[in-house]
């Protein structure tokens, strides 16, 4: 099991996570000792092995995008395939449910994760300002970043995290991630309080998060 990095910090106990090629990610405390996470790893060795599997498999379905006529691409839960056309004022557009692609572009990856990016500044925000106004949370900022693995954070200063990713999933599971980040800023851990409050204002908040288990593989760029 090969280790990528440890992660040392005020938390007190050890998580593991396998990372998108393969190698292992360990979060520890700062007190604790090589010895201690080797433990914790045997400990969990065969979840590991697993997960290291479905990753494998998941890569093998689902390759990253090729960027190639006719690939399919989505945004809000709608899917969208790919044309590539010759003239067009904007270099990457949506119309006629297609997304349309100027040709000869030497990097169409960073043109559409630059695309998504502004899609989720203007899109993630307007939502989560109807959520809190609704249910009436304060949060102190948003940032859209560049996380592969989790779908939204928020920090001990109130300030809300979502992954531009997100912006490709259906609306509904957009606002269970940002239900879920908001009931962060007052319970900071997974309880059982925490999941009953998050069923208070979202009851179906279970088949959405089933949803992104078995769904996000769509965001593989």
């Amino acid at each position: 099991m090969r280790i990528k990095k440890i992660i040392r910090s005020n938390r007190k106990t050890i998580a593991l996570q396998v990372d998108s090629d393969t190698a292992l990610i360990v979060k520890a405390p700062f007190n604790a000792s090589d010895a201690i996470i080797e433990k914790v790893i045997l400990k969990h060795y065969q979840w590991l092995v697993r997960k290291q599997k479905e990753i494998l498999l998941r890569q093998t379905r689902f390759p990253k995008k090729k960027f190639v006529e006719g690939e399919c691409f989505y945004f809000l839960g709608n899917k969208y395939n790919l044309r590539l056309v010759k003239e067009q004022k904007e270099v990457l557009t949506i119309k006629n449910h297609s997304f349309l692609l100027r040709k000869n572009h030497t990097n169409p990856r960073e043109i559409f994760i630059n695309w998504y990016k502004r899609m989720a500044q203007i899109k993630l925000p307007r939502s989560v300002a109807r959520l809190a106004e609704q249910y009436g949370f304060s949060y102190n900022k948003i940032s859209i970043t560049n996380a592969e693995k989790q779908w939204g954070s928020c920090s001990h200063l109130g300030n809300l995290n979502f992954p531009w990713r997100l912006i490709m999933t259906p609306q509904q599971i957009i606002d269970y991630v940002i239900i879920h980040e908001l009931v962060h800023l007052n319970i900071k851990n997974h309880s059982k309080i925490f999941w009953s409050k998050v069923k208070e204002y979202l009851p179906e908040y279970k088949m959405h998060r089933d949803w992104l288990k078995k769904n996000g593989h769509l965001s593989i760029f």
